[in-house]
């Protein structure tokens, strides 16, 4: 079998990489959203409420946000609201660990 000529070749692999990059854009962002959720859940267990409030809550509306985006089909929107509702919530968690004594006897 001869080898694919040079030009077919490119071709072939410029859209199989198109087709693996619409893949990945296409899907509803469940991953991120289950995600997003987790670490709010974590920055409220660790006390983000009472020391990041404003960061907890900015978390909360960027998730909201995120559904109603996935809600109206704009996945990249709603992948992007989640992903920083996530980074929130998990900077929301570090500074309430940060601001918890640690326990007695540790």
């Amino acid at each position: 079998m001869p080898p694919l000529s040079r030009p077919k070749s490119l071709s072939l692999v410029v859209a199989l990489l198109c087709s693996l990059l619409a893949a990945g854009c296409a899907g509803a962002p469940a991953q991120q959203m289950s995600d997003a959720r987790q670490a709010i859940r974590a920055a409220e267990q660790a006390g983000a409420g009472q020391h990041a409030p404003a960061l907890l809550a900015e978390a909360q509306q960027l998730v909201e946000r995120a559904r109603v985006n996935l809600e109206k089909g704009e996945y990249r929107q709603a992948r992007d609201d989640a992903d920083l509702a996530r980074a929130k919530a998990m900077e929301a968690r570090r500074l309430s660990e940060a601001a918890t004594p640690p326990p007695a006897g540790s």
